[in-house]
């Protein structure tokens, strides 16, 4: 497995990379003209005195610059952490800066050596992870593993994080991503519309196509998406019941770049049953043209009964979603009742990508910043805000839950360790916008399963094939 390049920098390099991704904000000449000309080297970031109280030795006066992404979670749970540090570091002053712009407001900071100290590089204008890592504009976040955790000096970080934390957040062999919010995706509906109509949720693909036929009948329509900027969202149920099906070496093989992988049997009947879906009409006529939060609109107003979507769901939907709507999950259907993994099986995907920058100026406060995120206080305090589930075990106990969190949290629990992720679009960035156009034309019924899966294999062979792509295998 390749490692991550090293904290001195190739500026021209990695402008080039956000070029070639689409998140260069500024002309390209001068930018690289004035990069070019500036030196790379090591951190020269503050320093304090470690101790057993100061683990990983913050300077106390340091200032910390947070940038957060104002997205589904928000900003209020990091002004929450934000307090807490001030509280520890009382003569520390902390920016707050929060927004959706990330790319195009990081990026020339992390050009000119004076990125944030904190960055949640979320949301669909992130700075991709891949290039981040690649050029070694990350700090290596192992010393905040090893410390001891913010409650217990006898429990270290590493153990109170739950499983795929950090598997999702090494390149390598360095941790360098925090993946703060434990996302599960799972298809969400109304829990009491599914009551009044006597409607069960479906645990196979064949149950699932009845109820479909039953929710027709009723006039509603049975999924609804967002096809204008996240058709990917359905690619949890498609890839999701291939995996349930055939087991873990079947997103081993597509994230490990293998040839054939997307031509896997379970991955191949699990994209015809959605095409099928696609031909008898069972996604909401119109949702091509919408937007995500569109689409949940128009699920929330009871037009479709389910939506594909991560756990941020019901923040996102705050205000919107009737009181009463009672949004619940459910876990994606196998293809049949001899699945590899159980029904509660669930995708969990470590995310909301909270990273410290190699040449931050206060590399230490940063990473102790994410200490106290992962905190039982600082963790809680987020799931009662965001009514999502964070990275840390036992975040949730003792909270009032809303009843998709409820409903979160039980599902959780009921899958216990049959829990199961995929790496390729963390590690492989072109594959994102990839899936939104192919599985767009899919949902649209543009193109076929044997058109969507060839287009994939052909990206996944492409990229093995090419030398200067960084590979990473699990």
């Amino acid at each position: 497995m390749n490692r991550a390049r090293s904290a001195g920098l190739d500026r021209r390099r990695f402008l080039q990379r956000l070029a070639a991704a689409g998140l260069l904000a500024v002309p390209g000449a001068g930018v690289l003209s004035s990069c070019a000309t500036s030196g790379g080297g090591g951190s020269t970031a503050v320093q304090g005195d470690v101790s057993a109280e100061n683990p990983l030795g913050v300077a106390a006066d340091a200032g910390l610059d947070v940038v957060i992404f104002n997205g589904g979670y928000g900003e209020e749970y990091a002004k929450f952490h934000q307090e807490l540090y001030t509280k520890r570091y009382p003569e520390a002053e902390v920016t707050h800066t929060a927004t959706t712009q990330i790319a195009q407001e990081m990026q020339p900071r992390f050009v000119a050596g004076s990125p944030p100290d904190v960055l949640d590089d979320s949301g669909a204008q992130k700075i991709e992870y891949a290039t981040l890592v690649s050029e070694g504009q990350l700090a290596d976040l192992g010393l905040l593993l090893d410390a001891p955790s913010w409650d217990d000096p006898n429990v270290k970080v590493r153990d109170t994080l739950l499983p795929g934390v950090i598997e999702q957040g090494t390149f390598g062999d360095q941790f360098l991503i925090l993946n703060y919010v434990y996302e599960t995706y799972a298809m969400w509906y109304s829990k009491p519309l599914f009551e009044q109509n006597g409607w069960a949720v479906p645990t196979t693909w064949d149950e699932m196509t009845a109820l479909c036929e039953q929710v027709k009948a009723a006039g509603i329509s049975p999924f609804a998406y967002g096809g204008t900027n996240a058709a990917d969202y359905v690619l949890d149920l498609n890839l999701g019941a291939a995996i349930k099906q055939g087991g873990m070496d079947v997103v081993r093989k597509i994230d490990n770049l293998e040839p054939g992988s997307w031509t896997q049997d379970t991955v191949l009947a699990a994209t015809q049953g959605l095409e099928e879906m696609v031909a008898k009409g069972y996604f909401m006529p119109g949702s091509e043209g919408l937007k995500h939060t569109e689409a949940q609109t128009a699920w929330t107003q009871g037009q479709a009964a389910f939506y594909v979507s991560g756990s941020w769901l019901e923040n996102e939907m705050k205000g919107i979603a009737p009181p009463d709507f009672g949004m619940t999950m459910a876990p994606v259907p196998a293809l049949d009742a001899s699945a590899a993994m159980p029904v509660t099986a669930l995708r969990t995907q470590p995310a909301e990508a909270f990273l410290v920058p190699a040449r931050a100026a206060n590399v230490n406060g940063g990473m102790e910043y994410l200490r106290l995120m992962l905190s039982k206080e600082g963790a809680g305090r987020f799931a009662e805000l965001t009514a999502s589930v964070p990275g840390v075990r036992g975040a949730t106990d003792g909270i009032q839950k809303t009843p998709a969190l409820e409903s979160l949290s039980a599902g959780l629990d009921a899958a216990g360790e049959d829990v199961f992720t995929w790496q390729f679009r963390t590690w492989y960035s072109p594959y994102s916008q990839l899936l939104k156009t192919e599985l767009g034309n899919l949902l649209a019924g543009r193109s076929k399963a044997d058109g969507f899966l060839a287009a994939m294999q052909a990206e996944t062979d492409r990229l093995a094939a090419d030398a200067n792509v960084t590979k990473y295998s699990r």
